[in-house]
């Protein structure tokens, strides 16, 4: 794990300015001579810079992201829990700003990859690849600076965050927000918010199916704690004992903030601006990123191309669901997956 720090101004896309900060991240693997392998990988919401243990089944050795092959770099997003400047992070010797601290958006994080970036003498990447929040930072950073990106891999992910996305997050916004320990200069705040909100996350994250099978009581007798109620429990309690509410509610609202059109006439105008080869996964049981928002990205992405995984998992099959992700992306660079599908689109943003 590595720490750049930097005094540049960070000027932020809602007026605030952090003028200076410290951002986390990891590398695996070494340049090679020509600069030519690098892999950057964007990750998502409560994830940390360490790809290699969120995302084992893809980056490591012996995986499609090889350190033996790559240079790979994962950075901890601004306003993350690990070690990026967020919520928590002491302003000049004063307390965290915790819940006080300037909002930011999809683009704020790009700005800031940008300066690790140059600081790493990054001057072209060989693939970006992303989900969920992750995806919207990759599709953003393609667009902001085109000519970078050589390949793009986009997973689970949209050209503008939903309404329906929105309203999940807001939900679990308001179920901190009515946690008395939450804010008030209450460093630790905000913990039984964050169980109950990491809950109802977790229904737009998975699918029917998926708690059908696997939560579903044997016991056809029994009348209270169910299966189905321990599990939506021990994962907001897991999550709440490795991250902060602080955080938790500012990158929600990072992700409401992304939209490519914003300021560029359009989002379909604003995709035609990518130069990467491009490959677009949906999964089709997502709730929360319909394979419908993945095949607008596909069709108003030039040279991009459409693929769909099965799972059980919902959204979360990007975290799981390892050799169908694998077995895409190895057929997308060796050229072997079939155009993408014209007419695809379900969804108008205008």
């Amino acid at each position: 794990m590595h720490s750049y720090t930097t005094n540049t101004p960070l000027h932020l896309e809602n007026g605030g300015v952090l003028e200076h900060f410290s951002m986390t991240y990891h590398t695996y693997g070494k340049l090679n001579k020509t600069k030519t392998n690098v892999v950057w990988v964007c990750h998502a919401l409560t994830a940390n810079s360490d790809a290699q243990d969120w995302w084992s089944g893809i980056v490591g050795t012996g995986k499609l992201y090889d350190p033996n092959d790559y240079f790979i770099v994962c950075a901890n997003t601004i306003g993350s829990h690990y070690g990026t400047t967020g919520p928590l992070t002491a302003q000049l010797n004063q307390r965290p700003l915790l819940d006080k601290f300037p909002g930011v958006t999809i683009r704020d994080m790009i700005n800031a990859h940008v300066l690790l970036r140059k600081h790493l003498g990054i001057q072209s990447i060989n693939t970006l690849i992303g989900a969920s929040i992750g995806g919207q930072q990759a599709v953003e950073w393609a667009i902001t600076e085109p000519q970078l990106i050589e390949q793009l891999i986009l997973i689970a992910t949209n050209a503008r965050h939903s309404a329906y996305g929105i309203a999940f997050n807001e939900s679990q916004r308001m179920a901190i927000y009515t946690d008395p320990t939450y804010g008030n200069g209450n460093i630790k705040g905000g913990v039984k918010g964050l169980i109950a909100a990491r809950s109802i996350a977790l229904l737009s994250y998975r699918s029917y199916s998926g708690y059908a099978t696997n939560q579903t009581d044997s016991d056809n007798e029994r009348t209270d704690d169910f299966l189905a109620s321990s599990y939506q429990r021990y994962q907001g309690e897991k999550l709440a004992k490795r991250f902060n509410a602080y955080s938790y509610v500012l990158l929600s609202k990072a992700m409401d903030t992304h939209n490519v059109g914003r300021g560029r006439k359009s989002v379909e105008h604003a995709l035609a601006r990518i130069q990467a080869k491009t490959l677009v996964i949906g999964i089709e049981s997502d709730v929360l990123f319909p394979v419908s928002e993945q095949q607008f990205l596909a069709e108003h992405i030039q040279n991009a191309r459409y693929e769909q995984i099965k799972s059980d998992f919902g959204h979360d099959g990007f975290l799981l669901e390892y050799e169908q992700l694998t077995h895409c992306i190895r057929a997308f660079y060796e050229d072997k997956l079939p155009d993408s599908l014209p007419g695809l689109s379900a969804i108008n943003y205008n």
